[in-house]
């Protein structure tokens, strides 16, 4: 009784479980000719138009370390990557996480000229990631799961992507979509230096 159980919660929540799983920015998944899944190492995807050359280097960076932190190993099906082996030792792998965590991630995300609300959003996650990778094993398990570095990396790309949009209509005399409110958190033209940021 319980297996059956267990395997219908298994299958509802599968399918939405991949929609909220974050995307990994070096491979990309694609069916072949036999209708098996596979995954290949993806091409430069381009990065969102707008950016100034500082903000593009920034997400580069961002994208690759996230993907060895949370994806860069791949055996058996299963993506994981250091985060998952550094927090397998106890509690010096948790705080050496956290630590990683803020080092490679947030610390240079902070160089992007980012609100702060979004920089708390990311602290957030890494204390969530922190916390769960308390519990041994199983939590360095959902850990690995949960992927706070490419969730982290996710909203630093949109956000980007909003800058370059915003930046991109105001150079080409078009009205914004954002509020003057957002403008400012979004800061369009922000890494082009003095004369080329728009006010």
């Amino acid at each position: 009784m319980t297996v059956l159980l267990s395997k219908a919660v298994k299958r509802v929540f599968e399918k939405h479980l991949e929609q909220y799983a974050p995307q990994d920015p070096l491979y990309e998944f694609y069916t072949d000719s036999k209708g098996k899944q596979k995954r290949k190492k993806a091409e430069q995807r381009p990065l969102p138009p707008g950016l100034s050359p500082r903000d593009a280097k920034i997400l580069q960076s961002l994208k690759r370390r996230a993907h060895y932190m949370d994806k860069g190993f791949h055996i058996c099906g299963l993506q994981f990557g250091w985060t998952f082996l550094i927090g397998l030792i106890p509690v010096i792998g948790d705080i050496v996480n956290a630590w990683l965590n803020y080092y490679l991630v947030i610390r240079k995300a902070k160089q992007a000229d980012l609100p702060p609300w979004l920089l708390q959003q990311m602290h957030l996650n890494n204390i969530v990631s922190a916390a769960v990778g308390c519990v041994p094993f199983i939590g360095d398990v959902v850990v690995a799961v949960y992927k706070s570095n490419s969730r982290n990396v996710a909203l630093v790309e949109e956000m980007l992507r909003l800058r370059g949009e915003e930046y991109t209509r105001q150079q080409e005399g078009k009205e914004g979509k954002l509020s003057s409110r957002d403008v400012e958190q979004v800061k369009p033209g922000s890494g082009f230096g003095e004369g080329r940021s728009i006010e």
